[in-house]
């Protein structure tokens, strides 16, 4: 049971391994914008709104090198620029859609607890 493996939290527990996968900012972002199928890089940065390239590029290279996001270039694009079409592993598919998924509907549901009173209240 994962409780018992983590009653000291310790550096290596679970709950700092899941927590890692969404530490970076934009990471979760282009893992719910993946959601939506496997895409291009350019479709990407119109899906996200105030992701730079640069920043999208580091994000995609994280979640590949962590297992979650797959890039595949078709065959017929792969002398074009931008061919490559990045879509979720199916790793990333059980996290994109489970606990992330959970996440943003729990944040979504407790959006004015969360944001908390106004500084005039």
């Amino acid at each position: 049971m994962i409780e018992e493996t983590c009653q000291t939290f310790v550096s290596d527990c679970h709950v700092r391994a899941a927590a890692e996968l969404i530490n970076h900012t934009w990471d979760p972002v282009v893992l719910s914008a993946l959601r939506l199928g496997p895409t291009r890089r350019n479709e990407l940065l119109l899906r996200i709104a105030g992701v730079s390239d640069k920043v999208l590029t580091q994000a995609l290279r994280r979640l590949q090198s962590r297992g979650l996001v797959t890039k595949t270039r078709r065959a017929e694009e792969a002398s074009a620029r931008g061919g490559a079409v990045y879509r979720l592993s199916p790793l990333g598919e059980s996290f994109a859609n489970g606990p992330l998924a959970q996440l943003a509907q729990w944040a979504a549901d407790n959006q004015a607890e969360l944001v908390g009173p106004s500084p005039t209240s």
